[in-house]
């Protein structure tokens, strides 16, 4: 009876816990939907555009009013946007009461090639005249690489700076798997398809390693040179300070180095900033956030225009496990509607995906071209477009990369498990009955027959014959000269250029440029798809998909995201066209 009434106790607590969390956030939903009714925000002359990009930025975020209730509550940091980013930028170069930008982003959450575009909006806005100013108490490399084009950049005194080149990593699974009694059956077409190589390796193959070297040095040139320009280096001085490891070194040695301009407080810094802009000292700075100024309106002389360029995104996995990424039927849908659509005169596919399904890479291929056929199509690559994220951008007039875009993997392959081990082990066992041959295919608890492993093997040569097929008709080239680049070989965007896979280095703003110039265009105005959703309904699926990751990683830590991958394997589509798992580039 005890024990009763302390689990009752403990539900009934359970309860008024979650139901004060409730309380909590239903007020914050409604506090955020009441500040929504001022639409337009409105700023003094000399305010500074404070860019705060301490968390992770995504290709497109959308006006979600309960985003900053939520992460005052979990604490994690709210998703910013490249959409928004670039435009706010943009929006700041022409607004005469925005004087200059301060970056905080030590700790910034973003591919390089996400960083690349930033970074190039940050160089163009410099043309104004007006001022860039960083500062942070840490750095990272992909940090460092962003702020390096401003005016000055500023550390704390106590901080450090990473700059150590680049590491990628992958994560293998075979003695794991095996310790369990499952072996991973692997159905694949092209040398270089490393996918699979974490279930069936201890660590990479010659293909896979020899790879992995020509695009990693490819990127890290390219950010070498970047910082050499930005700084008054040369590439061989970076290379050689990366080697000295910085972070170890005295804060001093960075300033001797050229790496930073000074080692400041915050405060000190501020103080900076209003002799800057001409502020008594004992008057705050008029700053203002990303999402805020994204409400500030500043006209383009131009009035209302009709005619449009439609920005489609496609993020994430193809047809994944997760309530986000690509869901190949609504994204088929959304290209179909802006192929009919009359207003619309030129199409922006931005593809930021490692690939997925070869079914919903084919399904969407399939409505590129069709509104290829009727408008121009232009592709911006994010930081990966590769095998999936390849082949749905493969029928487009151009292909837009940035030089740190990781793409190409033009290559499918077939995963199954075979838990018959495991099903040992637990003392369990199957039994029964079929009509025909292949009855019973597939199977996860016994091997594959050598029949069974022909029409598999066969099916996924078909699949790749069909992936170069339209690769090769999207390029104006033969099947051959895809094959011979293709095999699943992962190239950088640089790399992507000399073998023909991209037309031209750049990011989204230069793809809608290109649409332009395609759609013979004077003036256009941006649209971007698919339609927003209802902020609640994203609300909603932004708290399931939170609680469920914090239970995850509450329990397992940072291998949350192998348990991840393995459930992938396990409730994804068979049949793949993606890139390695778990691919960090540090």
């Amino acid at each position: 009876m005890a024990k009763f009434f302390k689990y009752l106790l403990a539900t009934f607590a359970g309860g008024i816990i979650a139901a004060f969390m409730l309380i909590i956030i239903l007020i914050s939903m409604f506090s955020a939907m009441a500040a929504m009714g001022d639409k337009e925000t409105k700023i003094s002359e000399n305010t500074i555009l404070l860019l705060d990009l301490n968390g992770p930025i995504v290709d497109r975020v959308t006006e979600d009013p309960f985003a900053d209730a939520f992460a005052s509550i979990t604490g994690e940091p709210t998703p910013e946007g490249l959409n928004r980013l670039l435009k706010n930028i943009e929006k700041a170069k022409r607004d005469e009461n925005i004087s200059g930008i301060v970056l905080e982003s030590g700790m910034l959450m973003a591919g390089y090639a996400t960083i690349e575009e930033i970074r190039n909006a940050l160089i163009d806005f410099k043309t104004s005249g007006k001022f860039i100013y960083s500062f942070a108490p840490i750095y990272t490399q992909k940090a460092y690489y962003l702020a390096s084009v401003a005016d000055k950049v500023y550390l704390n005194p106590s901080g450090m700076l990473e700059l150590k080149g680049m590491y990628a990593e992958r994560t293998f699974f075979k003695k794991a798997l095996e310790k369990i009694g499952v072996e991973v059956q692997v159905f694949k077409h092209g040398k270089f398809k490393s996918a699979v190589e974490p279930f069936l390796l201890e660590e990479m193959s010659q293909p896979s390693r020899l790879q992995t070297e020509v695009y990693l040095n490819s990127m890290w040139d390219h950010v070498k040179a970047g910082i050499a320009e930005a700084r008054g280096l040369t590439p061989e001085q970076v290379s050689d300070l990366a080697d000295d490891m910085p972070m170890f070194n005295t804060d001093e040695s960075l300033i001797e180095a050229g790496l930073i301009d000074g080692l400041k407080y915050k405060d000190e810094v501020i103080s900076e900033l209003k002799q800057l802009v001409d502020v008594d000292e004992n008057d705050d700075l008029e700053a203002i956030k990303s999402n805020k100024y994204a409400k500030v309106y500043v006209s383009n002389g131009k009035g209302f225009i009709r005619e449009k360029i439609a920005v489609i995104y496609a993020e994430g996995d193809i047809d994944g496990t997760s309530a986000d990424g690509i869901k190949s039927g609504k994204l088929s849908k959304t290209i179909r509607k802006a192929r009919r659509d009359s207003s619309i005169k030129a199409i922006v596919f931005r593809v930021n995906s490692p690939g997925g399904s070869a079914l919903g890479s084919e399904i969407i291929w399939r409505e590129v071209e069709l509104a290829q056929q009727v408008k121009p199509v232009i592709v911006s690559m994010g930081n990966y477009a590769a095998s999936g994220g390849y082949y749905i951008a493969c029928a487009a007039d151009k292909i837009v990369a940035n030089p740190t875009t990781l793409t190409g993997s033009i290559g499918i392959f077939g995963m199954i498990p075979n838990a018959e081990g495991l099903t040992k082990k637990l003392g369990v066992s199957f039994d029964g009955v079929k009509t025909n041959e292949f009855a019973d295919m597939p199977s996860i608890t016994r091997p594959f027959r050598k029949e069974e492993k022909a029409l598999l093997q066969a099916y996924i040569v078909k699949g790749y014959d069909t992936f170069i097929g339209r690769c090769a008709d999207g390029r104006s080239t033969s099947k051959e000269a895809i094959d011979e680049i293709g095999q699943g070989r992962v190239w950088s965007g640089v790399n992507a250029i000399d073998i023909d896979l991209v037309d031209e280095i750049g990011g989204l703003n230069r793809a809608i440029e290109l649409a332009k110039e395609a759609a013979e265009m004077e003036e256009y105005r941006i649209v971007e798809l698919p339609k927003a959703e209802d902020p609640v309904e994203q609300f909603m699926k932004e708290l399931t998909g939170e609680a469920r990751m914090f239970v995850g990683k509450s329990l397992m830590g940072e291998e949350y995201k192998y348990i991840q991958t393995l459930e992938n394997l396990k409730n994804g589509y068979q049949i793949q066209a993606r890139i390695p798992y778990n691919l960090e580039i540090k």
